[in-house]
């Protein structure tokens, strides 16, 4: 079992499905809003929009349950617009509800629906991507970026700020900007993790590994 933690602080396909149901939303967010994507078991992926609106397709499809039981909910709030999967509520428990940020509920127990999320981001937007069992795939975005799953790899490219992490799978990141105001974490316990930063780049760096090694094209006074 490899396990790697980065701190930086600033001195299954449509034949098996049972069903297939689309969902399409589009919008357009004020310079500096994020749109934020909350899955559970699916894949999300992003990439750059040309029409100035963010775009959102959502695909469900399940072996045995019935996909169209899992709403696509959309929710506006001050920051931008979250958009979860939100799975029957499972009786005896409190109801799932879509929320921004670490905020929210949802238990998928018996419902193997997998929703996928592809996101058309524009210019200045921020991305969040949010899932459980599945990959996130974050690339030619132009705004900060967020990638965060448990059981999947996460890859990310931005021309501005990005943090991410995993638990099972590989972190791959690659940004234009590295001034984070409260720094950045990358962290996987079973992969690899490979930053690409800008040239110019003077920050404190505290890296740690299990079992593994850690090198870097830039130079490091170690200290500890």
């Amino acid at each position: 079992m490899a396990s790697a933690i980065v701190s930086l602080t600033m001195l299954v396909g449509a034949a098996q499905a049972a069903a297939q149901t689309d969902f399409q939303w589009h919008s357009r967010l004020a310079t500096g809003q994020t749109i934020e994507i909350k899955g559970i078991n699916g894949d999300v992926r992003a990439t750059a929009s040309s029409s100035g609106e963010v775009e959102v397709t959502a695909t469900r499809s399940a072996r045995r349950s019935n996909p169209a039981d899992v709403r696509i909910e959309v929710v506006p709030h001050a920051g931008g617009v979250t958009i979860c999967a939100v799975y029957p509520t499972v009786p005896a428990r409190q109801p799932n509800r879509c929320e921004a940020g670490g905020e929210g509920r949802s238990n998928t127990r018996d419902n193997d629906t997998v929703v996928h999320f592809d996101v058309r981001v524009p210019y200045g937007i921020g991305f969040v991507g949010r899932t459980v069992n599945g990959e996130i795939n974050a690339e030619s975005l132009q705004g900060d970026a967020e990638a965060h799953t448990v059981n999947g790899s996460v890859r990310v490219a931005t021309t501005g700020l990005a943090v991410a992490s995993t638990v099972n799978g590989s972190v791959n990141v690659t940004m234009g900007r590295a001034d984070w105001p409260n720094g950045a974490r990358f962290k996987t316990v079973n992969g690899g993790i490979t930053l690409t930063l800008p040239s110019i780049f003077d920050a404190e760096l505290r890296a740690e590994v299990l079992n593994g090694s850690i090198t870097s094209d830039f130079p490091v006074t170690v200290t500890g």
